[in-house]
């Protein structure tokens, strides 16, 4: 046999040897690949269904949280209206005070009309902008309380027990309150 052919023969016997080798280590560990494939497909679909699980809880509360806000707002949007309805009636009730003031004092200058009223309004919009409900309710009863100077001052001077002149009381509740 030439040296040729038998480089070739040997060449062959180590192919087929390292193939067998490969076929036989392959023979051997077929059982551990496939436990792994096994294995694998169990964990996906494991993974697969504890990810289906939170897509569902995740959906439930995504729904539920869902209908809180949007009954939240639904509330928040009545009282935001009735604040408004209420803040109109603060400022109309305001121009009725004004006009009480122009028919009881019928020589007051339309100034200091003005400014009490001015006064009121700036008291309701402080009262309006409070966020803290006590700073609120306290600058509530100073508009209370001034809105009673006014209309006290009107009554005086209808049944003519003012002196006639000024609205004295508003005035006063006035200069107190730029005094503060």
């Amino acid at each position: 046999m030439s040296p040729i052919s038998r480089w070739l023969a040997e060449s062959l016997a180590f192919l087929r040897r390292s193939r067998d080798d490969n076929l036989h280590w392959q023979l051997s560990r077929h059982n551990d690949v496939a436990d792994l494939r096994r294995a694998k497909a169990l964990a996906e679909q494991a993974l697969v269904a504890q990810l289906k699980k939170q897509s569902q809880q995740l959906a439930h509360e995504l729904t539920v949280n869902k209908a809180r806000n949007s009954n939240e707002l639904a509330m928040v949007k009545t009282q935001c209206k009735q604040d408004l309805k209420d803040y109109q009636q603060y400022l109309q009730s305001l121009d009725k005070l004004k006009e009480s003031l122009r028919s009881s004092y019928a020589h007051l200058p339309e100034a200091v009309a003005f400014t009490i009223h001015h006064h009121a309004k700036q008291l309701l919009n402080r009262m309006w902008d409070a966020q803290e409900p006590q700073e609120k309710l306290k600058i509530e009863m100073q508009l209370l309380q001034f809105m009673t100077a006014v209309h006290e001052d009107s009554q005086a001077s209808l049944q003519g027990e003012g002196d006639g002149g000024l609205p004295q009381r508003a005035l006063a509740f006035i200069d107190t309150d730029l005094a503060d």
